[in-house]
């Protein structure tokens, strides 16, 4: 084992979904510093080219997983050796308060296309007989809150499908692996930080005391990606500042 190669991606493709902001876009730029040929992919054209600027070799990918027909269409990008899938919405209301489309709206997204993504990227690298998938999921897997019950649910079923998803596709060289953030400062909490209670209450419930930037999350993908987790498959890693460990929890005001 040559250790200091041990990151590199030369000669590797990696399809990025949800690279125009966010996590997304820094594990794109990580990836991509890393050698490989990066297709930056999200539903907002703009952004996404804008992350581009920033990736010496790689395209811009238009795309909307909650489109079947799109996610089907990823076949004819040819070969993929990584996958990293990092969208999802939230509705934070309490039980009594949510709706049936609500409801269907957070799981379309953070569930079915997820799965979507998931069947269509393993049945690629099945094929090939080679391939690492990278899927996110969040501390609300295990740690939930007033407010996060869809939202909790998708991510909690998201691990058991990465789990089910490593045992099968295991014999033929694939891993499949998920992250699971803490609160980090990405357009999807924006409305949260903005808040100062709320802000402040969430960065005091880590062990470090902050909220995470998006790129420290990009590491623990690149490892992922790499020669550096060979024999990791089917496994979460939390990426939380300690928020789990010691047990963080924030109370927060919900709408009526």
């Amino acid at each position: 084992m040559d250790y200091s190669k041990i990151f590199r991606l030369d000669n590797k493709r990696a399809l990025v979904i949800g690279a125009g902001s966010g996590i997304g876009r820094e594990c794109a730029l990580a990836l991509c510093a890393q050698g490989a040929f990066v297709i930056a992919a999200d539903r907002d054209m703009a952004s996404v080219q804008e992350t581009c600027k920033d990736i010496p070799h790689g395209q811009a990918l238009e795309l909307d997983v909650t489109d079947a027909s799109q996610v089907a269409a990823l076949a004819a990008l040819g070969p993929l050796d990584i996958v990293v899938h990092t969208p999802a919405i939230n509705v934070r209301k309490s039980i009594l308060g949510y709706t049936l489309e609500e409801f269907d709206r957070v799981i379309a997204l953070n569930l079915r296309a997820t799965f979507d993504v998931l069947r269509t990227a393993g049945a690629m690298m099945v094929k090939q007989g080679s391939g690492s998938i990278v899927l996110f999921s969040s501390i609300r897997a295990a740690a939930t809150e007033p407010g996060q019950s869809v939202y909790g649910a998708t991510k909690a079923g998201l691990e058991s499908l990465v789990r089910t998803a490593a045992a099968e596709f295991g014999p033929h060289n694939v891993r499949v692996n998920v992250i699971r953030p803490g609160v980090v400062e990405t357009p999807l909490t924006q409305q949260l930080r903005a808040n100062e209670e709320w802000n402040s209450a969430y960065a005091q419930k880590s062990a470090l005391g902050r909220w995470a930037k998006s790129e420290e999350l990009a590491g623990a993908a690149l490892y992922l990606a790499s020669d550096a987790s060979t024999f990791v498959t089917g496994s979460t890693i939390t990426v939380d500042g300690g928020w789990t460990a010691i047990d963080g929890r924030y109370t927060p005001p919900l709408p009526a």
